[in-house]
């Protein structure tokens, strides 16, 4: 079957440089063939012979930087004039900050009527908590599903940040921009996009919170049958360290796993009797300990047992494990991500690969239509003859 270039290819982005979830919505977007400009901070080594160190932020696959000083009138003219020829802006900014500094979306969209532009805020845009400054955990606690996570007995437990910053902001916003294209092409028009890492952890949590109304998951936290009360759904360690993690919920699953550990196929007539659930895990617990992790993934190998090894991050970069676009696509693939780039991150340095974009983009060349001023790229004004 003949393939197509990626799905995105042609598609402009231009990222305001931010923190991780509006990295992480360009990187999907750069994945699948998206040219993304991200947009640092003056410097007074960028667009110099000798680069400024790279900055922190490691989603910077396939993209390409320039710096701006958007306090200088000509740097935010350049950007501006940037933005009449792409199609998409992510704003990670907080309330208001976009509109301060002379980009405000309804001015951009009526010189632009097909720019997107993507705005990424903590809280909702509205409601108590709106101006307040917050991280990953705050935006997962008032969203309701922090409460959700956790062992019994014990105060929430928050994965990472995981949820919020990534699956309920950056992918949540990736979503929004892909829906607002749909609806370009439809249209002809752009619009403001507006995400948040609130409602998108909540959306997330749409099936555990109906859940809780049945009796699969109205107990207390920690005592149900996905979030670590069950024993054929949970994680268990091994002799001489490591873990196997069982999700062995159907009976058939379940004999398989009784199956593998050797245990009395009879628990599969009693086991929705919760009452011998604190048993039967001690069963299971001292079970796992009695074979290495090595050995029970040699049971369970081609086994319909759901009963798996926790890998760890650094064993499987020693097994040389293949990062791969989110989503196969067959007729129109993502970009390859390189080896190299699977467990570490080459990340840009302020004024990388930009001005190649600025020429790709607008035909642009430094000297004529820009020159660098105090760290920056300006705006050069075209005489009229």
């Amino acid at each position: 079957m003949a393939t197509s270039p990626p799905p995105l290819t042609g598609i402009r982005v231009i990222e305001l440089a931010g923190l991780a979830p509006g990295p992480f919505a360009c990187l999907l977007l750069a994945d699948y063939g998206a040219s993304i400009l991200r947009i640092d901070r003056a410097h007074p080594q960028a667009h110099t012979p000798n680069p400024p160190s790279p900055t922190p932020d490691s989603l910077s696959r396939h993209k390409s930087s320039i710096s701006l000083d958007l306090k200088s009138p000509n740097g935010l003219v350049l950007l501006k004039t940037l933005l009449k020829r792409a199609d998409i802006l992510i704003d990670p900014f907080r309330l208001g900050v976009l509109e301060s500094i002379g980009l405000d979306p309804n001015d951009l969209l009526a010189t632009n009527s097909r720019l997107i532009v993507a705005r990424l805020t903590g809280f909702r845009r509205d409601g108590p908590y709106a101006p307040m400054a917050g991280h990953d955990i705050n935006y997962l606690a008032v969203s309701g599903l922090l409460s959700q996570l956790g062992r019994a007995n014990a105060p929430p437990y928050f994965p990472a940040n995981i949820i919020a910053d990534f699956a309920g902001g950056g992918l949540m916003c990736a979503f929004g921009i892909l829906a607002a294209l749909f609806s370009r092409a439809k249209t002809g028009k752009g619009q403001v996009v507006e995400a948040n890492m609130v409602d998108g952890s909540a959306y997330l949590g749409t099936f555990s919170r109906f859940l809780a109304k049945t009796p699969l998951g109205n107990r207390p936290r920690g005592e149900n049958l996905l979030d670590g009360g069950c024993p054929w759904y949970e994680v268990y360690e091994c002799k001489s360290g490591g873990y196997m993690a069982v999700g062995a919920l159907e009976d058939n699953f379940f004999k398989e796993l009784l199956k593998g550990l050797n245990i009395d196929q009879d628990l599969l007539t009693t086991r929705s009797d919760r009452t011998t659930l604190p048993a039967l895990k001690e069963t299971f617990r001292k079970r796992f300990l009695e074979k290495t992790r090595q050995e029970w993934e040699h049971i369970f190998a081609g086994k319909d047992a759901c009963c798996t090894p926790v890998l760890s991050q650094a064993e499987l970069e020693e097994q040389g494990y293949e990062q791969r676009p989110a989503i196969g696509l067959m007729g129109s693939p993502g970009l390859p991500i390189p080896q190299t780039e699977a467990w570490s991150s080459r990340n840009l340095s302020p004024g990388d690969g930009g001005e190649m974009i600025l020429e790709d983009w607008m035909g642009w060349k430094r000297g004529e239509e820009y020159k660098v001023e105090d760290g920056g790229l300006v705006k050069v004004e075209v005489s009229k003859l």
